[in-house]
C-alpha cells in the first residue's frame, strides 16, 4: 500500500448458494459506523425500531436502507459506493470475499449484478482479502485443527465477545431468517460479521507489513453506465 488507505470491511448475506439465489443484505463498516442495505422481498419492516435495536445491541451507529427487491438493493449499493467509497482513500476488505481461485462475496455479486443488469459498484476501489493474511501470517492452530472461517479466526485472535451478539451459528440460519422475514436477526448476523472483519483488518494493520495485503483493483475493464 502506497498512501495510507483506511480499511472498510464488507460482507453480504444471500438466500442460498445456487446461481438463482439473491442478495439479501449488504453491510459495510465505515469510520462513522455501519451502513446496511436490506432486500425485504416486498415485505414490511419496522425500520426505526430495528435500527434502534441494532444500534443498542452493537453500541455503534447503524444506518439502514430497505429495498423491495434485489435489483433495488444492488442499484442503491452502486449509488452508495460512487458517493461514499470511490472518492475516499478506502481499502475494501473482506474475509474470503475473493481470493486466488476462490472466495464467495465478490463472485456472487458479479453474477447477481450481471443477471439484474445493474452497473458494477466497485470502481477505483482497491480490495484485499484478509483470509490469506490470517492463514499465512498468524498462528491459528487450536488443538489438532487450524481456525479457518471468520468466526473461528476472530475468536482465536480477538475473542472479545462480539460473536455472542451473533444470533446464528452458521449461514444456513441466515437463509432461514430471510425466508421467515426475521430481518432483525438477519441484520444482527451481518453486522456481527462486518464488525468481526473490521476487527481483523485492524489487527492485520498493526502486525503485518504492507506487502502482506495483496491489493487488487475491482474496476471493470469496460464500465457501461447504460446498464443502470
Amino acid at each position: 500500500m502506497g498512501q495510507k488507505l483506511t480499511p472498510v470491511a464488507f460482507d453480504i448475506e444471500t438466500s442460498g448458494f445456487e446461481i438463482d439465489a439473491v442478495v439479501t443484505v449488504i453491510g459495510i463498516v465505515l469510520p462513522l459506523g455501519c451502513r446496511v442495505l436490506l432486500n425485504t422481498d416486498q415485505r414490511a419492516v419496522a425500520q426505526p425500531t430495528v435500527v434502534s435495536a441494532l444500534a443498542e445491541r452493537f453500541d455503534t451507529t447503524v444506518k439502514l436502507s430497505c429495498h423491495q427487491t434485489e435489483r433495488g438493493l444492488l442499484e442503491a449499493f452502486t449509488e452508495f459506493t460512487a458517493v461514499s467509497l470511490t472518492p475516499k482513500e478506502y481499502l475494501l476488505v473482506a474475509y474470503n470475499g475473493e481470493r486466488f481461485r476462490s472466495g464467495f462475496d465478490l463472485p456472487f455479486l458479479r453474477t447477481r449484478y450481471t443477471l439484474q443488469g445493474v452497473q458494477w459498484p466497485f470502481v477505483d476501489v482497491p480490495y484485499a482479502d484478509l483470509m490469506p493474511i490470517f492463514q499465512h501470517r498468524f498462528n491459528t492452530q487450536v488443538g489438532d485443527e487450524s481456525a479457518a472461517d471468520l468466526t473461528q479466526v476472530y475468536e482465536t485472535i480477538v475473542g472479545d465477545g462480539l460473536t455472542a451478539l451473533d444470533p446464528f451459528a452458521d449461514s444456513k440460519q441466515a437463509v432461514d431468517a430471510f425466508d421467515a422475514g426475521d430481518f432483525e436477526k438477519l441484520l444482527q448476523h451481518n453486522i456481527a460479521d462486518i464488525l468481526r472483519t473490521a476487527a481483523l483488518a485492524s489487527i492485520a494493520e498493526q502486525y503485518c507489513s504492507k506487502s502482506d495485503f495483496k491489493l487488487k483493483s475491482l474496476t471493470p475493464t469496460v464500465s457501461d453506465s447504460s446498464l443502470s
